[in-house]
């Protein structure tokens, strides 16, 4: 299963971090992990090489990895703009976990000002 964490710190999508395989079909015919690889590298490659941001990501396609967090303190037009991406996907994933739920889960992780991470199920 794959599953895709959000981060939400002080109210606003910091980031996400999507893990695991999500066992549908075998590699290459695997039409639920090509939707989740779509739609994140279309958001990663809108903030790093459209927006030029510089988000840090991690990948390890190996272990079905890949993470990307916001840098802080954007411009109010960026961080608009990246809190439409970051709702947009988790939106569609969503909608995708729906019509798969036995091979994509997404989650919410909220941080609050102690630094506290409650994370729950959408």
């Amino acid at each position: 299963m794959t599953t895709v964490t959000f981060h939400r710190t002080h109210g606003q999508l910091c980031g996400f971090a999507a893990e695991g395989h999500s066992g549908y079909a075998p590699a290459g015919g695997d039409i639920v992990c090509a939707a989740i690889s779509a739609a994140v590298g279309l958001v990663e490659c809108t903030v790093n090489q459209v927006l030029g941001l510089a988000a840090p990501i991690t990948a390890c396609q190996r272990d079905g990895r890949l993470a990307l967090r916001l840098p802080g303190g954007l411009e109010p037009a960026h961080e608009a703009t990246c809190q439409a991406l970051l709702t947009g996907l988790m939106v569609y994933l969503e909608s995708l976990a729906g019509e798969y739920p036995k091979h994509l889960a997404v989650r919410l992780d909220d941080s609050d000002e102690s630094g506290a991470r409650p994370s729950h199920s959408l």
